[in-house]
This record gives structure tokens, C-alpha cells and sequence, in this order.
């Protein structure tokens, strides 16, 4: 393995083919280079995705309200369901496996906020205490809406970083009363959204309560939101059916109905992604393996012709006696050297391009390609075994040249 002359054999034979040398070497180089991008792409494409799900508890399931299109017990389709809170606290006290839970009173349109002479237009959710745990919010001062709150119907609000940006321009908000379409709300916490959506972001909270008796909401929610704990898929479609069933019997409309109220699990959808990406992941090494494969057997290839072009040079070495081993070890070497050289230049190359372009690239569905360091060092233990298969079949065909035919051969 470590015989000079050997290894000054195999370095002069790569000289005088530097070109058959630098194609037979492009060709691996290439396939783990793709196989190195496809990966980190995947992995973009999946942080990208699990990226919109961190906005929220991926085990949620939220419910709204539609309008009916089947008939039932005499009543004609076309009905518009509203839900309200009595419909909440219903689901909340008899469904089973509930963890958190909170409705939401949305105000649509323009909401206009001030303070002092500062003003700007953002979006206002009403809302009960569990909605920090559901919309992963995190308090940076203060707290978030508490139990006493809902029930005294206080006149407080939590704001996010960016509305004490556009309001208070490095003040502290804390105490401070903001006017909301009006209407004075004490600051009593101020957040921010990880995921930093601009929706999430130009938003403030009120008590639900408050919001409906102050902006006459009356008993009108328009969503509800709970989490389902460590329930499975399974178990969390039941939970789900329930809530349908339970909003159905309260405003009298076929279970079956698919648009009276509309539902959405998010840990069904989010394991639907995990397979999906599962799936593409697969599908990404059966790619990477093909185009790598094509490598090695261009390798492969190559040796047969080197074998057949040193054969006089071959039966010359075994005439003098030279082992069999010696013969395959000759042949081997230089397979393996040049497949480990360009798999080894190919994945160097693929992760600086994912570490350097890749990084730089965000959007809303691909963030931070990248590759695990394990599976570029498995794909180079991948690549030297190959590089050794690719040279075995020419290597035992060398040693089975016998000398006196390796002589006559022109």
C-alpha cells in the first residue's frame, strides 16, 4: 500500500492521461457535487416549510365558521353559521384531550393606534390567555393577558416590538396608555413573534372580553383554536370530529357538512410534511446515487482501458513475479485514488457553495440549505468504497493475464 514505487507507477500512468484522468475524475466529482446541492436543497425547502408551521403550535387545530351547504332536518342549505362564545366554552368544557384553548374576536379594517402624536394602522386580536402558548409568543417585558383580565374586562393591551418602535420611538411603553380606534388600553407587555411575520408583528392583544363589550362584539367570535397535547394524528382527528360534532348539534347542521365550519389540523398537515419530506429525501438519494453510480462506471471503464493498454507491461511484471496481488493492489490503488481525489474535491465544493450562497438565500418556503457533516462523511466513505469496486473488476482481469499471451499482445 505505501510502496513508492508503486505509488510513482500509478502518478506517472495519471501524467501521460491527464485528460482521460481530469474526465473520468469530473464525472465523480459532479454526481457527489449534485448529490451535496440536492441535499442541502431539500433541507432549505424543508426549513422553509417548517419555518411557517413555528408560527403557531404545529399540534393546533383551529375551527371558523361558513355557511351550509347540505340540508338539514328541513332547514334549507345557504345558512351562515356564526359562532360565539358560548360555543367555545361548550367545546371546551365536554371535548376530550383539550390542552389549550383560546376563540378569537377579529376587528377588520383599518385599526388605528396612537400615542401622543405618533399613529399608525395595525392589526388587533382579542383574545384569552392560552393564545401566547397557541401563537408561540414570547413576553420581552410585562405579561401577557391573564384569567383576571378576561373576567374584570380591564382595558389592557400587549404590544409587539414593532408598534412600540412606530408608536413610542424609544420610550418605554410599559404603564403607558395607547389609543385603540379611541379608546385608551393600558400597556401591560410587549412581545415578539420568532418567526417575525409581518402580520404577527403589526399586531397588539386585548382581552376578548374587553374587545367585544368596548367595540360591541357583543358574544361574536370568529375562530377557535385548540392544542391537543402529545395526541397523535389519529387521536387528534378524533378531537377534531368532536368539536364538528359538538358545533353541529349547538347550531343545528349535518356533521357532514364540509362547509359550515371549516377546520384545520395543523399536526395532520405537519405530518403529512414530515412524510412528503421523508419521500423527497429519497427521492434526492436515488437521484444522488444514480448520478454518482454513472461515475464510478465511467471509473470502472476507464481502468479496463488502462488494464488493456499496460497488458504487455503486466505480463512483463508477472514473467518477473510479480504476485496476483501485487497486480490488483497496482490496479486498485490508482481507482480508488482518483475517484477518492474527485469525490472528495465535489463534496468540498458543494458544501462551500451551500455555506456560501446558500446561506445567503430566504424566502418564505426555503431557508438555510444545508448539509449534515455525517452524511458528507458517510458519501466519502461511500465514494472510497466505490472507487475501490470501480477498480476490482479491471484489477482481477489484469491478474488473470497470463504472460506469455501478455507478450504476444500488440
Amino acid at each position: 500500500m505505501f510502496d513508492t514505487d508503486k505509488w510513482q507507477e500509478i502518478f506517472s500512468t495519471i501524467k501521460k492521461n491527464k485528460l482521460r484522468t481530469f474526465l473520468t475524475g469530473f464525472s465523480v466529482a459532479w454526481g457527489i457535487f449534485m448529490l451535496m446541492i440536492l441535499l442541502g436543497s431539500g433541507n432549505g425547502l424543508q426549513n422553509g416549510v417548517n419555518k411557517q408551521f413555528e408560527s403557531s403550535a404545529t399540534n393546533t387545530i383551529w375551527v371558523w365558521s361558513g355557511q351550509t351547504s347540505m340540508p338539514y332536518k328541513g332547514m334549507k342549505p345557504g345558512r351562515n353559521i356564526q359562532l360565539v362564545n358560548e360555543d367555545y366554552d361548550a367545546v371546551k368544557k365536554s371535548v376530550k384531550g383539550i390542552d389549550k384553548s383560546s376563540s378569537r374576536y377579529n376587528m377588520w379594517g383599518s385599526n388605528t393606534l396612537s400615542y401622543k402624536k405618533q399613529f399608525g394602522s395595525f392589526n388587533v386580536r382579542n383574545v384569552y390567555p392560552d393564545y401566547a402558548h397557541i401563537e408561540k409568543i414570547t413576553i420581552i417585558k410585562g405579561r401577557f393577558i391573564n384569567d383576571p383580565d378576561i373576567s374584570q374586562f380591564r382595558k389592557v393591551t400587549v404590544i409587539s416590538t414593532k408598534v412600540e418602535e412606530a408608536l413610542f420611538k424609544g420610550e418605554d411603553p410599559m404603564g403607558k396608555y395607547i389609543s385603540v380606534n379611541g379608546v385608551p388600553f393600558k400597556v401591560i407587555g410587549l412581545f415578539t413573534d420568532e418567526d417575525n411575520r409581518d402580520d404577527n408583528m403589526q399586531t397588539i392583544y386585548l382581552p376578548i372580553s374587553t374587545a367585544q363589550r368596548v367595540f360591541s362584539g357583543d358574544n361574536r367570535i370568529n375562530t377557535i383554536a385548540i392544542t391537543v397535547g402529545d395526541a397523535s394524528v389519529d387521536e387528534s382527528k378524533q378531537i377534531e370530529q368532536e368539536v364538528r360534532s359538538k358545533l353541529a348539534a349547538l347550531h343545528k347542521f349535518d356533521p357532514t357538512d364540509p362547509r359550515a365550519i371549516f377546520t384545520w389540523n395543523s399536526l395532520e398537515e405537519f405530518q403529512k410534511f414530515i412524510r412528503l419530506f421523508s419521500s423527497i429525501r429519497m427521492f434526492i438519494w436515488v437521484i444522488g446515487f444514480g448520478t454518482i453510480i454513472a461515475g464510478i462506471v465511467g471509473v470502472s471503464n476507464i481502468m479496463m482501458i488502462v488494464v488493456k493498454d499496460r497488458t504487455k507491461e503486466i505480463g512483463i511484471r508477472k514473467a518477473m513475479g510479480a504476485t496476483p496481488w501485487s497486480i490488483v493492489s497496482l490496479v486498485l490503488q490508482e481507482a480508488v485514488l482518483i475517484t477518492s481525489f474527485a469525490g472528495y474535491f465535489g463534496l468540498v465544493l458543494g458544501v462551500v457553495v451551500l455555506e456560501t450562497v446558500g446561506s445567503k438565500i430566504e424566502s418564505e418556503f426555503f431557508s438555510q440549505p444545508s448539509v449534515d457533516l455525517r452524511i458528507a462523511i458517510y458519501a466519502l466513505v461511500l465514494l472510497v468504497l466505490s472507487g475501490a469496486l470501480a477498480g476490482f473488476i479491471p484489477a482481477r482481469k489484469a491478474a488473470a493475464i497470463k504472460p506469455i499471451e501478455a507478450l504476444r499482445d500488440e
